[in-house]
């Protein structure tokens, strides 16, 4: 495994690369990092995929202070990635607010881009009390709040090395300038991504954890975002919360190989 760097107008972007053959891009979600898909990378190496683990500006090792941590932004460092590894074009794969970026991306430099995956998407501004909205800005402004938080999004199954992997997300969180780089990534940003939807003309998966417990119905969460596509599958992978790629990795990967599958032969 390899770390690098890419620069970009603001900083740079950090990401590990492990394997050989069609590139895979991973981008994780508010306030993990790229450590997020420890458990699935191997999987998708083992199966012959040349896989990229991108820290999301402002996470891990990227650096902070960015102007903006819009979801277009997000997807043109994706695309950088692409670019620097000189390996494209790539499937895309977003998780939670990176879900949003994919699409960005895809629509953006299509020919970079043969295939998207969106795990745990939102299709529409979470509905909050005002209770639960001072909890979420709470949450939001606190490295310890936000580990804690997390912990909730493992509602059945959670991986072994899990303590040890939130530990040192909350450490990486408390560095200064990554708080505000986890509320950026879910700022509201015009447009939204679901408008950019329709001009995605690659295949597209969408993946739900069936007991994420960020969606009151991850179900129809999963199918509301499929409709916006012209075409998609949605798949529900069962007993898993907001990170199947995490708590499901082998599941997941069963998903995301026949997708993969899918993609080369377009």
């Amino acid at each position: 495994m390899t770390t690098s760097q890419v620069r970009r107008d603001g900083g740079h972007i950090a990401y590990d690369v492990q394997g050989a053959g069609p590139l895979v891009v991973l981008a994780h979600g508010m306030g993990e990092n790229r450590a997020s898909f420890r458990h699935l990378v191997p999987l998708l190496v083992a199966a012959g995929h040349r896989v990229a683990s991108v820290d999301v500006r402002g996470h891990g090792q990227s650096s902070a202070g960015w102007p903006t941590y819009a979801p277009a932004e997000v997807g043109a460092d994706l695309l950088a990635v692409v670019r620097d590894l000189d390996a494209g074009p790539a499937v895309l794969v977003g998780s939670s607010s990176a879900a949003a970026a994919v699409v960005f991306a895809a629509t953006d430099a299509p020919e970079l881009v043969t295939g998207l995956v969106q795990i745990g998407a939102f299709v529409g501004q979470p509905k909050l009390n005002p209770l639960l909205r001072m909890a979420m800005w709470s949450v939001l402004h606190s490295p310890r709040l936000f580990g804690m938080f997390h912990h909730t999004l493992f509602p059945v199954h959670r991986p072994a090395d899990d303590a040890a992997y939130r530990r040192a997300m909350v450490a990486n969180l408390r560095e200064p300038g990554r708080m505000a780089a986890t509320r950026g990534v879910i700022a509201p940003a015009e447009p939204h991504w679901t408008a950019r939807a329709r001009q995605v003309r690659q295949p597209v998966l969408v993946l739900m954890g069936s007991k994420d417990p960020d969606f009151p119905d991850p179900g129809a969460e999963a199918r509301a975002a499929r409709r916006l596509f012209g075409t998609a599958e949605a798949r529900m992978i069962g007993e898993s919360g907001h990170y199947p790629h995490a708590d499901q990795p082998q599941r997941t990967a069963e998903e995301l190989l026949g997708f993969l599958a899918v993609c080369a032969g377009a």
